[in-house]
């Protein structure tokens, strides 16, 4: 499972403060996913039998992954892996965003920017102070 271990909240933040905007891995440990979402990081899952070896990963593939309509909870999704050869390929993949919260924080850009709408929504929507 990606991010078991120690240190799970830098796991997280560290490949989003790289850019890093999704995760592809067969597995999730439960609270490294979480932390992914809260930083605005989309996890995905192989579905069963895919791996990076049965797929002939080499680290030298361009990926471009494509969602079914707007995100939402456990939806698939397509991960398009085009190889330096030119022969491209595309695999089914899970998107382990498990709530309608999650997407909610996804789609702000994490947890922190969805506060932050939140509290400048609810300041818009205040009456003037006297």
């Amino acid at each position: 499972d990606y991010g078991a271990g120690s240190s799970r909240d830098w796991a997280a933040k560290g490949p989003r403060l790289l850019g890093v905007r999704a995760v592809v891995a067969r597995g999730f440990e439960r609270i490294h996913r979480s932390n992914l979402v809260g930083m605005g990081v989309l996890p995905c899952e192989l579905l069963e039998g895919a791996s990076a070896e049965t797929l002939g990963l080499d680290g030298t593939e361009r990926f471009d992954l494509t969602l079914d309509g707007p995100l939402r909870p456990r939806q698939p999704a397509s991960l398009r892996i085009e190889r330096r050869d030119g022969r491209a390929d595309s695999v089914p993949l899970l998107v382990r965003i498990d709530t309608p919260i999650e997407a909610a924080y996804f789609a702000a850009g994490g947890i922190l920017p969805y506060v932050l709408e939140q509290l400048l929504a609810s300041e818009a929507s205040a009456p003037a102070a006297r």
